[in-house]
């Protein structure tokens, strides 16, 4: 798979029916290795060593409702309490982020109310807090570290 702009990390790999697999530790099995799952567990894995942010905290490609239609987010980062810290919306590294991608993931933020946006394909990664009273997003270089 292409290098990203994350640091190395290992991963569990397998091949089953000549499909490369990648084990995902939020839903605790292997999952095909598409460009956006590389990406995803890329994600995944910064925000566990790099932000700290427990596995238990952190959810992946789970249904959500907007207007009305069934929308999959790539990745949500709870608080303790169980309101959304942040949502990262992933890309395959041929994906150029533009401004339809934080449309969607603003899209999904209507629902899911996060503190935090991540638009990512691996190779270029933004971040935005969100803005409530001024109804907007605001570009931050980076987002914090957990605490809990």
């Amino acid at each position: 798979m292409q290098q990203l702009n994350f640091p190395p990390y290992t991963f569990r790999l397998k091949s089953s029916e000549n499909k490369p697999l990648i084990f995902d530790p939020i839903r605790k099995k292997f999952v095909v290795l598409t460009p956006e799952e590389w990406v995803r567990q890329h994600t995944v894995k910064h925000l566990q060593e790099v932000y700290k942010y427990p596995l238990s905290l952190i959810n992946v490609e789970k249904e959500l409702k907007v207007n009305g239609l069934s929308k999959r987010y790539d990745v949500v980062v709870f608080e303790s309490d169980g309101s959304i810290r942040l949502i990262v919306e992933c890309k395959a590294p041929k994906v150029n982020i533009t401004q339809v991608t934080f449309d969607q993931i603003a899209r999904y933020n209507l629902t899911l109310q996060a503190s935090f946006l991540m638009v990512t394909n691996g190779l270029n990664h933004y971040f935005c807090q969100m803005d409530y009273e001024q109804k907007k997003y605001n570009f931050l270089r980076d987002i914090p570290v957990y605490s809990p």
